[in-house]
């Protein structure tokens, strides 16, 4: 096997919470699903979020310097879907948004939710690497479970009460 394959059956076994990164400003609004996230550091609060320059949300990302990363629960498993999608539809219709210090686009009922201004990029091989600076930051309620991403399907963790 190359190395390519290798890498990428490794981090597939890599679980990690699933996301949908979402923008709005001069560039429109737009979102996509990505695991690619982590934290960087708590001063300032900052997370690493990963895009292919090819995904056609990596330039409005760039544009409107700005996302929200919203991190899903169990009952998301369909909005994960309906972001991933290519095509035209509408993928913020029928669910509940509003938007906090950024204007990004922030899940009613999303897990966790960074509202972040986008203060750097780093270009490594297809990707763009975005430093996120988090502006603002909303907590659901109560137990939730996190929607994972691992071994190439989707997994649900509860969180202890």
């Amino acid at each position: 096997m190359e190395l390519k394959d290798l890498f990428r059956e490794g981090m597939s076994r890599l679980g990690a919470s699933v996301t949908v990164l979402t923008t709005d400003g001069p560039a429109g609004r737009h979102g996509m699903t990505a695991s690619a996230v982590c934290s960087v550091t708590d001063t300032p609060p900052t997370l690493l979020v990963c895009v292919n320059r090819s995904n056609r949300s990596h330039d409005m990302f760039v544009q409107n310097g700005t996302l929200c990363v919203n991190v899903l629960g169990g009952q998301h498993r369909d909005l994960s879907g309906r972001f991933a999608r290519s095509g035209l539809e509408d993928r913020f219709e029928g669910t509940l948004w509003s938007t906090h210090a950024t204007g990004a686009p922030v899940l009613g009922d999303a897990v966790a939710a960074f509202d972040c201004v986008i203060s750097a990029r780093q270009e490594v091989g297809t990707h763009s690497v975005f430093f996120c600076e988090i502006r603002d930051i909303e907590l659901a309620e109560g137990p939730c479970e996190t929607l994972v991403w691992c071994n190439r399907d989707f997994h649900q963790l509860a969180m202890a009460s």
